[in-house]
């Protein structure tokens, strides 16, 4: 088939594109600024057309030939996302009728019950958008979806920094309305499988995963498989959504303009009416994805690779739950950074040689008191300390102890990696690179990175940051003067 998406760029159809591609379909992908899908890794194999959806004059080249147009747009975030939605969707539904596209595929939002009242400007834009596509004159399929659990979502990452940075809260009422969350990898299998619905289907479907759960047992189950203690949830009813939502956007940072519709979303069931998607896209043998494991998917690059990866393009069947460098830059958790540069008066093996003789008897090259109490404070707590040194003074391998660290990887004259094993409320790493630069001489950059775990991990870092100019600052330029002028 011969597939049009929209969104490409954003959480879902960034997502969508490279398994439409693995599938055997032709994509082409519509996109405001064709360059944002540039460095993407499917970028060759895909067709990208520049266009804007509110500007309908930019459209028929992208919907000529076109069997199956995704739209996978929406404006939430923006002021008057209701009036942007409703003129993108019409013209949308306009050049896929004249173009002769055989389904267009929405994914919407939950449709709330009566007796919830009035439903939200978020879930209303969403209605609006699947009426305007079911009325098009094209077969168009809806699928209706609550919280979608994997990285980059809005609505996971609002419960990823709610639950991992509050260990006791104060919460709206709201948090005890049901839910039926749903994990992204089925969201795709569903929006994929929609290539061979058949040509009479014109109606909207809910998908869902199989736990409905209320927002404060989501919180608690992703403690739990977090590996964090249980949260104390003190639900009052003066917090109304409004408050609730600057409230979010205060603990959390998912933009205010996104969490406000979200929030009052949440006041709203969402609990699945039917399952008659599966009548054309079966469950998989296995069954849906659970809540517990859709967390532990989308957790699972923060906790078990190598920090790069966590910033690189998965792939995989597992790959959706994880973090992507086009989601936006508040999404998949906290990483705390403390990146420095130095231009070095050596060649790059001059350099490398001082980076692979850290550590162990030639000590860390900033500070020794403080590396040594450092060291004292870990095996007070249990950990290793520098006790264990290093293997050899002048080489090491991948997988070998190196004081309170562990090699995690090294490209030799290039990288080192190493992991820290010292007691932390998070995980850490520390990345030395020798770069080459002009005239013969190098670059050193050293990148240390943490990834907090719970409260406890952010008030560590907040403790411990204003002494890194003076350790880490001092550790890069006295390796980098070392390298220059080495001592006998």
């Amino acid at each position: 088939m011969r597939c049009l998406v929209t969104g490409a760029t954003g959480y879902i159809g960034g997502r969508l594109a490279p398994r439409l591609l693995t599938e055997g379909h032709t994509v082409r992908c519509l996109a405001r600024k064709a360059g944002r899908l540039r460095d993407v890794p499917w970028a060759a194999d895909a067709e990208i057309v520049e266009g804007d959806l509110r500007r309908p004059e930019t459209l028929p080249a992208a919907f000529e030939g076109v069997d199956v147009a995704y739209y996978l747009v929406h404006s939430l975030g923006q002021r008057g996302f209701e009036a942007a939605d409703r003129e993108a969707a019409t013209n949308f539904a306009a050049a896929a009728r004249a173009a002769g596209v055989r389904r267009i595929v929405y994914l919407g939002g939950p449709e709330p019950a009566e007796r919830d009242g009035l439903p939200s400007a978020h879930l209303r834009s969403r209605a609006e958008v699947a009426h305007i596509l079911l009325d098009s004159g094209v077969p168009t399929a809806v699928l209706r979806a609550a919280v979608i659990i994997g990285s980059g979502s809005a609505s996971f990452e609002m419960l990823r920094y709610l639950t991992e940075r509050l260990p006791a809260m104060i919460t709206p009422r709201w948090v005890r309305n049901r839910i039926q969350p749903i994990a992204v990898r089925d969201v795709l299998r569903y929006l994929a499988g929609c290539v061979h619905l058949p040509p009479e289907v014109n109606r909207g479907f809910d998908i869902a995963g199989p736990d409905v759960l209320t927002f404060a047992q989501m919180m608690q189950r992703y403690a739990r498989v977090a590996g964090l203690r249980p949260r104390i949830i003190l639900p009052v009813r003066p917090l109304t959504p409004g408050l609730s939502s600057h409230w979010v956007g205060l603990i959390t940072p998912v933009p205010n303009a996104i969490a406000r519709p979200l929030v009052e979303s949440l006041i709203h069931e969402a609990v699945a009416h039917e399952h008659d998607i599966a009548r054309y896209v079966p469950d998989p043998p296995d069954g849906l994805t659970g809540f517990d494991q859709a967390v532990d998917l989308a957790l699972a690059k923060v906790r078990d690779a190598e920090v790069e990866t966590r910033w690189s393009t998965a792939s995989g069947p597992d790959a959706p739950a994880e973090p992507l460098p086009s989601d936006p830059d508040w999404s998949g958790g906290t990483a705390y950074t403390d990146l420095r540069e130095q231009a070095v008066d050596a060649p790059p093996a001059a350099l490398w040689r001082v980076i692979e003789g850290v550590g162990g008897e030639h000590g860390w090259y900033s500070f020794p008191l403080a590396w040594s109490v450092r060291g004292w404070l870990d095996r007070l707590v249990g950990g290793v300390g520098l006790r264990r040194g290093r293997r050899d003074p002048h080489r090491l391998q991948v997988g070998e102890a190196l004081d309170f660290w562990r090699v995690e990887e090294i490209v030799p004259g290039e990288l080192l990696r190493l992991r820290a094993e010292m007691r932390l409320p998070g995980r850490a790493w520390l990345e030395m690179r020798a770069e080459p630069a002009e005239d013969g001489h190098s670059r050193y950059v050293q990148r240390a990175v943490f990834l907090p775990h719970g409260l406890p991990g952010h008030l560590y870092w907040a403790s411990v940051a204003p002494f890194h100019a003076v350790v880490f600052g001092g550790m890069a330029r006295n390796i980098a003067r070392n390298a220059a002028h080495p001592t006998p």
